[in-house]
């Protein structure tokens, strides 16, 4: 193996790493500061393995907690991540459950506030931003992650939509076991971690791009080669203005790709035009990044 390969490899791992760490972080921060102090259910697992720890507590002579039950519910979902998905992304992901778990465990609660607004809030915004970049990063948090991951490629919805869809139980829940005022707060945290993780995880936002330009040639190669996608080429188009012969390309991308084409475009012809417009569907054969 070169130097380079070393390096890249290193790097990597860095990253995911990273990604796991700081996902692991937030969704500490957001249970033990925000949603515990405000009694408020959040998504996905986490809000489950609550609801869990508070029957325990109510029925049971011992407690079962947040941060073991939230292991505990996601290994049937490791187990289909590992054949849905991918064995990487499936390692990373238990990597991620394992340090939010213990996050939940070893970082203090701190009562910053009870205001269950301001916990609905900041809880959603902070649990939102470190699923996002986990999921940015190629690797997911476990639970619900995983099945959007999979039923977003199924069904074209974003991750946040379908995110939101699933936890209605928990609304539900919040209402049955902490009454129906606190079960809006759920919901309202709910939405803002689902609007979170759509903004800051956009590989399902797929963007329409023309390009106009002399030299069709150096992007069609440039896009093809960095960003392997399909191009529709429109030959001997004209300027209105300077009836100058040109060409226009047209292809689909992800949102996160726009800087990587922007650049092949601007190093290519800095005189081309350019047009984003954002795509609802996209049908036929597209190539969907994989996670990894």
């Amino acid at each position: 193996m070169s130097q380079l390969e070393k390096l890249s490899r290193r790097h990597y791992l860095i990253s995911k790493l990273s990604a796991a760490f700081l996902y692991a972080l937030a969704v500490a921060v957001a249970l033990n500061f925000f949603w515990g102090p405000g009694k408020i259910y959040a998504s996905g697992i986490t809000g489950f393995a609550q609801i869990i720890q508070s029957v325990s507590e109510r029925f049971m002579p011992f407690t079962l907690s947040t941060s073991v039950m939230y292991f505990v519910l996601n290994i049937p979902l490791f187990i289909l991540g590992w054949c849905k998905i991918g064995h990487r992304f499936t390692i990373f992901t238990i990597i991620a459950v394992l340090l939010g778990s213990i996050m939940m465990r070893v970082i203090a609660p701190i009562k910053i506030t009870y205001d269950p607004i301001i916990c609905a809030l900041f809880g959603g915004v902070i649990n939102g931003v470190g699923t996002g970049i986990a999921l940015k990063s190629g690797i997911s948090t476990g639970g619900l992650d995983v099945l959007g991951i999979i039923l977003r490629k199924k069904t074209g919805k974003s991750f946040g939509q379908i995110n939101i869809f699933f936890n209605l139980i928990i609304v539900i829940c919040a209402g049955f076991v902490f009454g129906w005022t606190r079960a809006l707060y759920t919901a309202l945290n709910i939405f803002v971690n689902g609007r979170v993780i759509d903004a800051v995880y956009t590989q399902h936002q797929k963007m329409q791009v023309f390009i106009v330009t002399e030299h069709p040639k150096h992007i069609i190669e440039g896009i093809q080669r960095k960003m392997h996608r399909g191009i529709t080429i429109f030959h001997d188009v004209e300027g209105a203005y300077s009836h100058t012969e040109k060409t226009v390309l047209m292809t689909i991308i992800d949102r996160y790709d726009m800087f990587d084409i922007y650049n092949i475009v601007i190093q290519s012809d800095p005189y081309a035009f350019m047009s984003v417009s954002e795509v609802d569907k996209v049908y036929g054969r597209f190539k969907e990044q994989k996670p990894v």
